[in-house]
């Protein structure tokens, strides 16, 4: 049995023990460490994964020209990609209105407050003072700086740092095989974190907000057929049933973890095993995991237009293009800042007069609207891949790539 079909299965049962938990009234938190131990151990290859690869792809792509149109093709579909799908969820929740009829409490809501850092010093944060420390942290940004500058510097060595890169490609080599024996827990992990997600999101929590998370599937689904799919298509020249056959292990992954961070080495894998050279998904693929933001997006637009309507007020023309532009210019102001989707949203609502307190009003399910964000956000990252392979001609058919 294939692993998608393990993944399947482990997620139906743990559907099954969540709603068994649910109706009996156990609790189904006895199951968390199972779950938080795959996560742990998938997010333990991140690190030296990304690293190698990284290093091993820029030592492989020497010339600084081409390094140039890669960043600036991938950095563009994330921008224009972020900028649709806000758009889209703005315009959805507009036809909708999710909030409409809604009436939640909101005595003694309070919500954390958070101070974004200025665009200056994000981009300082880029550099690294200590790329051990940048490592340690899981700072994939600034890693990724790191990591390029050493791939090219060891590459104008010569034959001098051929046994540096060898080095780095044995490690690389080594951590895809690592990552194939984490998951052989997959399963078990994807059906500990399913049962608990199930058995404490009941169907009380679930019926106020079931309108708002609706819209947000729905949302997400229109994303995938409108941008994605023209996308692999059109422009990667791939059919969508071998391209989303391709992604699904990182896919079913994001969607049950809810952590990009997890699924990213499945992530890489996968497009590589879809045609795309590491020297290309060593470098998409993190730089998308940190910066962009789809999913988030999509909730971004619903979620002002759900809260001004639980609150009575009107969002204007100006108000939601400010949302739009918002959303843009987070993707790059919130990089690498631990809980950057509450940072976002915060200077969102700040910035159209939202209540800041209408944040806490969705807290309680957003697990589930989670599930419907990451798995777009990996989704994007692997089409950006596939679209930038194709674009400087080094895409190879799935039918002639060696499996790994």
């Amino acid at each position: 049995m294939k692993l998608p079909q393990k993944l399947a299965i482990g997620f139906i049962l743990g559907i099954v023990a969540g709603l068994i938990f649910q109706f009996t009234g156990w609790n189904a938190k006895v199951l968390q460490p199972f779950g938080d131990l795959f996560i742990r151990l998938i997010r333990m290859v991140v690190v030296p994964l990304v690293v190698s690869s990284l290093i091993a792809g820029a030592a492989g792509m020497s010339d600084a020209a081409k390094f140039g149109r890669v960043a600036i093709k991938i950095i563009g579909y994330y921008f224009f990609t972020t900028a649709v799908a806000v758009t889209l969820g703005l315009i959805v929740a507009n036809v909708v209105h999710p909030g409409l009829g809604v009436t939640l409490s909101t005595e003694g809501l309070k919500v954390k407050e958070v101070t974004p850092p200025s665009m200056v010093q994000t981009l300082l944060n880029i550099v690294p003072i200590n790329p051990i420390e940048a490592m340690a942290k899981g700072e994939l940004l600034p890693m990724i700086f790191f990591a390029i500058i050493f791939g090219f510097a060891l590459s104008s060595l010569g034959e001098v740092g051929q046994p540096v890169l060898n080095f780095f490609d044995i490690v690389m080599n080594t951590m895809i095989k690592v990552t194939g024996y984490v998951m052989e827990y997959a399963p078990f992990g994807v059906f500990a974190l399913i049962a608990v997600t199930v058995g404490v999101h009941g169907i009380g929590v679930l019926l106020p907000l079931l309108k708002l998370i609706i819209v947000m599937y729905l949302v997400a689904l229109l994303h995938i057929v409108i941008v994605y799919t023209p996308f692999i298509t059109i422009v990667g020249k791939l059919r969508p049933v071998t391209f989303f056959r391709g992604v699904a292990e990182p896919l079913l992954v994001a969607f049950t973890t809810c952590s990009s961070a997890a699924a990213l080495p499945l992530n890489m894998r996968a497009v590589e095993r879809l045609g795309v050279p590491k020297s290309i998904s060593s470098f998409t693929i993190p730089l998308g995991n940190t910066i962009n933001m789809d999913g988030a997006s999509i909730y971004l637009g619903i979620a002002s237009i759900f809260i001004s309507e639980v609150f009575g007020m009107h969002l204007g023309l100006n108000q939601q293009l400010t949302i739009i532009l918002m959303a843009i210019l987070a993707s790059v102001g919130s990089v690498g800042v631990p809980g950057a989707a509450l940072i976002v949203m915060t200077m969102v609502f700040q910035s159209v007069g939202l209540p800041i307190e209408g944040i806490a009003l969705v807290a309680g399910v957003d697990r589930i609207l989670d599930m419907a964000r990451t798995p777009l956000n990996i989704l994007g990252d692997a089409t950006g891949a596939l679209v930038v392979a194709q674009s400087e001609g080094e895409l190879v058919k799935p039918e002639t790539k060696v499996s790994m």
